[in-house]
């Protein structure tokens, strides 16, 4: 009975410790209240199962032996460090299904009675067995797991970027490959390729190379024109509306919309590998995009523009996004040029995405360090 007890003593503290860890970062990364009641709602059940099992805090403290146990120091190098709040979120998912089995199977031994309750003087049965309990709190712990890791996103933390570029061939003045590259050395640390009507095979094939393009370094620079320069940072490639496109090319994320595969789906595709981003237009759109696991959002359309016909919903959207996602990177969106991008600014514009104002300029490289010096003085005097 004492190690059946310091078995049940030990796995209870790790479902309590492993649901305190996603509660927080329910609450505190995610802000959710949504997860954060259902997991509070789960330690409420476990205090019931418990309690169904008679098994007092008295008698676990009893059978406590910390001193004694031989597990103590078992430790693995991974255990004292985590790559990002995601894998911390995830270790303590598992550790909770795992604990969760050892107690459900350890309540089930005959010290807790033929039906699973506890063999004391005058118990009386208290519904269904205790053991039955903690597996269905299992499932429903298994339920809120994976609601919670799809909402964590990708296993690598989305950078909040400055300027994105979305490269369309038609639109563009000078060839694409040309625009990627000066959108590039003119400051542009992400690119997006959009190309709708193309047949998947050439698409591919477009994908492919404009990665190659993205992720090289190339020693031109609009900031510094010295042919000696040393190469400077490669680019993000995001491919818009694909992700088995992004996901064979290599890119480092897919961008989708209200009339692409929904966020879980794409996410069934390219898994934790990839940055999902999703365009709203509304503030339950973000939220929503937000819970399914959207790792960044697009946020307009900010200004009339020529690539869309959209909705404008102006800077205000944008502010009113800002002050409810204050962790999740965003890409303000639409018509945005140099001369209108002070008032995103003004209202907290971190990073935005831009087509028409780079593509069919006759100097790409140029408009793009307009673009950039603006963001990066905002961005040094918010400290």
């Amino acid at each position: 009975m004492d190690s059946i007890l310091r078995i049940l003593d030990a796995n209870l503290n790790r479902v309590r410790e492993g649901w305190r860890v996603m509660e927080d970062a329910a609450r505190f990364h995610l802000n959710s209240g949504e997860l954060s009641a259902k997991i509070k709602d789960l330690r409420h059940g476990l205090q019931e199962a418990v309690k169904a099992a008679h098994l007092d805090e008295a008698m676990l403290q009893a059978g406590r032996d910390t001193a004694g146990d031989v597990g103590t120091g078992n430790k693995t190098a991974t255990e004292f460090s985590r790559g990002s709040l995601r894998d911390m979120v995830v270790a303590a998912g598992k550790r909770v299904g795992e604990a969760l089995r050892t107690i459900e199977e350890s309540v089930k031994i005959r010290a807790f009675g033929p039906r699973g309750e506890a063999a004391m003087p005058g118990a009386a049965p208290m519904g269904p067995p205790p053991s039955e309990r903690f597996e269905k709190l299992r499932y429903r712990h298994y339920d809120v797991e994976k609601v919670m890791v799809l909402a964590m996103g990708a296993a690598k933390a989305c950078p909040q970027w400055r300027l994105c570029v979305i490269i369309s061939e038609k639109l563009c003045r000078r060839p694409w490959q040309e625009v990627a590259r000066l959108a590039k050395a003119g400051g542009a640390d992400c690119l997006q390729l959009r190309e709708k009507e193309m047949r998947d095979a050439e698409l591919l094939r477009r994908a492919r190379e404009f990665v190659e393009i993205a992720h090289e370094r190339t020693p031109v620079s609009v900031f510094d024109p010295d042919p000696e320069a040393q190469p400077g940072e490669m680019a993000h490639a995001i491919i818009n509306d694909r992700p088995d496109i992004a996901l064979l090319c290599g890119a480092d994320g897919v961008h989708v919309g209200r009339q692409d595969l929904p966020i879980r789906s794409v996410r069934q595709i390219v898994g934790e590998r990839m940055w999902v981003g999703f365009s709203t237009h509304y503030l339950n759109e973000a939220a929503q995009a937000r819970d399914e696991g959207a790792d960044y959002c697009g946020v307009g359309a900010m200004f009339a523009t020529s690539t869309k016909a959209e909705v404008v919903t102006g800077p205000a959207y944008l502010k009113t996004y800002l002050d409810a996602n204050p962790h999740i990177p965003h890409l303000a969106i639409g018509g945005i040029t140099p001369q209108n991008l002070p008032e995103l600014i003004r209202v907290g514009a971190r990073g935005i995405a831009v087509s028409s104002a780079v593509c069919q300029a006759e100097e790409p490289g140029l408009v793009c360090a307009e673009l950039r010096r603006a963001l990066d003085a905002a961005a040094s005097q918010r400290g």
